[in-house]
């Protein structure tokens, strides 16, 4: 061991692995161990984690609900700039990760503990992404990653380790589980075992957040959402808390079978992975997003950002997101927001996300404009002419070389 550890912060679920991780920290380090839980609405009892934790002499318990924290400062900075990471992917798992770095680092400052310590593993984006958050918030900071120090390397060696150190084991955990999960608020992730064959389709025992498109109602839901400077603020006329409104349309979304994602990934470390992800809420939210930013931004700062959010994107897959360039993105596209206020209308449908109608104060739809009746002189058809002519010059002197035998 290079230094000694005299008071840890871990990252604690109260599952089978974070309890061992928590006996191992103080069987290897003989050091003080801080459990920190947070509840980012995975949907799981939390109190089961602190008795497990007093169980084993944690005198520094934190189970905090972050559920507000995590949609307001973290999924909407995100939403606004309509980030998809390879073009898919909601990043549900990706985004949770730099908050609880963040409240990690804030509870090692309190308690004055000289290191932290995750449960990720040495093959995941995970270890990149809880590290990079880490470091970029305390450069000083110990980090512990046990799955890349211990000799617990098989499922067997974690149970008999969990046996000989007296950590309960549910009965659920002695059968090899079918596959893994992580969720929040955002999204559910399932990967690993029987889905990690990319040419078999996931059983439906692999979805928890969303019922079937094929078992959804044969009606429509319409529902309406209201954006203020880029973020949702209102849903079918009421206005709700961050947190609150992600978790109607995620009930929207359940009950419509959407937001369903089977997908291979590149991951950071620089292997492909196989997931299966359920963003029910968060793909009802992108389209409306981009529905409202169709009427409200203009065309050349819509492109704009379009163009930014594949480099945005994969800066909060990779684990950059208290990054200097990941801030300089996030202001460019916080400035596109401040006229993305207005209402969407949507129906849901057996999967399906359907806008049904947009409008906004800050509107740039012109009706005159685009009008197939008079437009009363708004626009002058005939500038058109030498619009085309000059964005044409170029394309004509080529194919005036071309047909002389030159290089085009």
């Amino acid at each position: 061991m290079e230094q000694s550890v005299k008071k840890v912060v871990l990252a604690y679920s109260g599952g089978l692995d974070t309890s061992v991780i928590l006996r191992w920290l103080q069987n290897t380090y003989h050091c003080e161990v801080v459990t920190f839980t947070a509840d980012l609405g995975q949907g799981e009892e939390l109190e089961p984690a602190r008795k497990k934790a007093e169980m084993f002499g944690v005198k520094q318990i934190f189970i905090e609900d972050l559920r507000e924290t995590f949609v307001k400062d973290f999924v909407f900075p995100m939403f606004r700039a309509n980030a998809l990471y390879e073009g898919q992917y909601l990043l549900g798992t990706s985004i949770a990760r730099p908050l609880i770095a963040q409240r990690q680092i804030e509870i090692a400052e309190q308690v004055g503990a000289d290191a932290v310590a995750h449960g990720a593993t040495g093959k995941g984006n995970d270890q990149v992404r809880f590290e990079l958050g880490y470091y970029a918030l305390n450069p000083n900071i110990r980090v512990i990653a046990p799955w890349r120090e211990w000799d617990l390397t098989s499922r067997t060696r974690l149970l008999e380790y969990a046996e000989a150190n007296q950590i309960p084991i549910t009965k659920d955990k002695r059968g090899e589980a079918p596959f893994s999960v992580d969720a929040n608020l955002l999204h559910s992730s399932s990967e690993g075992k029987i889905l990690e064959d990319p040419a078999i389709a996931p059983d439906e025992i692999v979805y928890q957040r969303t019922i079937s498109p094929e078992a959804a109602p044969d009606k429509a839901t319409e529902i309406s959402i209201d954006f203020k400077c880029g973020d949702a603020a209102g849903l079918n006329g009421e206005a709700l808390s961050p947190a609150t409104l992600l978790t109607r349309l995620n009930e929207y979304g359940r009950a419509n079978g959407i937001g369903r994602l089977d997908l291979v990934e590149n991951r950071f470390v620089g292997m492909k992975s196989r997931g299966v992800y359920e963003t029910p809420g968060g793909t009802i939210l992108l389209a409306a997003h981009r529905a409202i930013e169709s009427i409200t931004l203009d065309r050349e700062a819509a492109h704009l950002k379009d163009a930014l959010m594949p480099r945005y994107a994969e800066l909060i897959y990779n684990g950059f997101w208290f990054s200097p360039e990941r801030r300089m993105l996030q202001a460019a596209i916080d400035a596109s927001q401040s006229s993305v206020t207005g209402t969407v209308r949507l129906k849901l449908y057996k999967g399906n996300v359907i806008v049904t109608g947009r409008e906004s104060p800050h509107s740039l739809y012109n009706t005159r404009m685009v009008t197939f009746e008079d437009d009363a002189g708004a626009y002058n058809q005939q500038d058109a002419a030498g619009f085309i002519k000059l964005n044409a010059l170029r394309l004509r002197l080529g194919a005036a070389i071309g047909r002389r035998g030159g290089a085009l």
